[in-house]
């Protein structure tokens, strides 16, 4: 009997014992503030975007004004937030350090999702399905009509510099020469002028740019070579990521995004 009545006989000792003397319950440390108090705080979020891929994102640099599709959801962000949107410009080839610098809070402007970005940073819900496919001058289309056929010797791949499409081309293109040219919006007319013969991009911008230039074309943008999603590049703070990502899927339920990327497809 003597043992069983032990756990009683402890039981009202405790229940006898003034709290003051028993061991205070650990109590968890103040969490970490997430970069999304931060933004709260500061009244002001930024958004890195590097202004030459349509219709995504555009800097004019005469005015140092950018526009696009990334330019309006950015817009739309800070209304969500009720905070002000500071834009400001990056590079493909520094996205990452630009991010881990704290030099913007988010970059928008169609980012490619890959598994080497998402190493060290996270990536919103992905808003665009697409992939790698060709565009080129309209009486070469047939030449180019699959990627064996652009890896050939004396066919030159235009290319900007630090992006997927460099990376893209260097891990597939053997044969063929990649020629680089410093800014995404020039390629397109380097090509037009016959400076290369064919540039490999996201089918999304092969569509645009064949509307912006009628003597380029888009070839089977529906058949991209690889798969691809376009998302916006977030730094690695779960209460953040969870924000954005409420906020597009109201702007998606919502049609904003649907309208918005209208204006800027059509």
């Amino acid at each position: 009997m003597r043992h069983l009545l032990r756990p009683i006989l402890l039981a009202l000792v405790l229940a006898a014992t003034p709290l003051a003397l028993l061991p205070a319950a650990s109590t968890p440390a103040h969490a970490e503030s997430s970069k999304l108090d931060a933004i709260l705080a500061r009244g002001t979020i930024r958004v890195g975007l590097t202004g030459d891929y349509r219709p995504f994102s555009l800097l004019d640099k005469a005015s140092g004004t950018f526009e696009g599709l990334d330019v309006d959801m950015a817009e739309s962000l800070g209304r969500a937030l009720g905070v002000k949107v500071e834009l400001v410009p990056t590079t493909w080839g520094g996205l990452l350090g630009d991010l881990a610098a704290d030099r913007f809070d988010l970059a928008m402007g169609g980012i490619s999702v890959t598994l080497e970005r998402q190493k060290t940073a996270f990536f919103s819900t992905p808003l665009v399905r697409t992939g790698k496919a060709a565009i080129a001058r309209c009486t070469d289309k047939d030449r180019f009509d699959s990627l064996a056929a652009i890896d050939r010797p004396g066919v030159k791949v235009l290319a900007n510099p630090g992006g997927t499409n460099e990376r893209f081309d260097r891990a597939n293109l053997k044969a063929a020469e990649i020629v680089m040219i410093p800014t995404n919006t020039a390629i397109f007319d380097a090509l037009v002028a016959g400076k290369g013969d064919v540039m490999i991009t996201d089918s999304v911008e092969t569509r645009l740019q064949q509307k912006l230039h009628p003597q380029l074309c888009a070839i089977h943008p529906d058949r991209p070579f690889d798969f691809g999603e376009l998302a916006y590049l977030l730094p690695r703070d779960a209460v953040l990521k969870a924000w954005i990502d409420q906020w597009l899927h109201v702007s998606q339920e919502t049609g904003e995004y649907a309208r918005l990327t209208a204006k800027w497809l059509q």
